[in-house]
Order: structure tokens, then sequence, then C-alpha cells
């Protein structure tokens, strides 16, 4: 079942893909590729790749510390809640 991602998770994953995509261009630049789309392109899927393991990694270690998180609502609950909201509406 689908859970949405933590703060930690959000938080961690933005500053890793800053930090990766600022070392791979650099590496890059180094090795003396040019810039261009397809360089750009690289360090966006390198650096995402970096990130959404340590996001990942993230929401491992917070599940083994706190346990399992609750499964986001299924569409029968939010039913259900639209009309509890019609009867109370005068």
């Amino acid at each position: 079942m689908f859970t949405l991602p933590s703060i930690w998770n959000l938080v961690i994953s933005t500053v890793v893909f800053i930090i990766a995509a600022w070392y791979i261009r650099s590496y890059l630049d180094e090795q003396g590729i040019s810039a261009g789309m397809t360089r750009g392109l690289l360090v966006f899927v390198l650096a995402s790749i970096v990130s959404w393991g340590a996001g990942a990694a993230v929401d491992w270690t917070q599940e083994k510390v706190e346990g399992p998180q609750p499964a986001a609502k299924t569409s029968d609950d939010l039913l259900k809640l639209l009309e509890v909201v019609r009867q109370a509406q005068p």
C-alpha cells in the first residue's frame, strides 16, 4: 500500500540531491567533459538516484526506530467522509 514520505525523507533527500549534483558537476569538470544538455541530464539522473537512495535509507531507518507507518487512506474512507460532510450541511 502507498504511504506518504516522511518530512525527514523530503529534507534529507533534497539536501543530498544538491550536494550530489554539485559533486558530480565538479567531477565532470575535472574530467574535462564539456557542459551541454547530455551532461546536464547525466548530472540530474545520477543526483536523483543518489537522492532517492538517501530517502529510502531515511525511511528504512525511521521504520526500524518507530515501527511501520499506517498506510494512506483508501477512496472508500474519502467517500464516507464526503457523505458525512454533506449530511452536516443545512
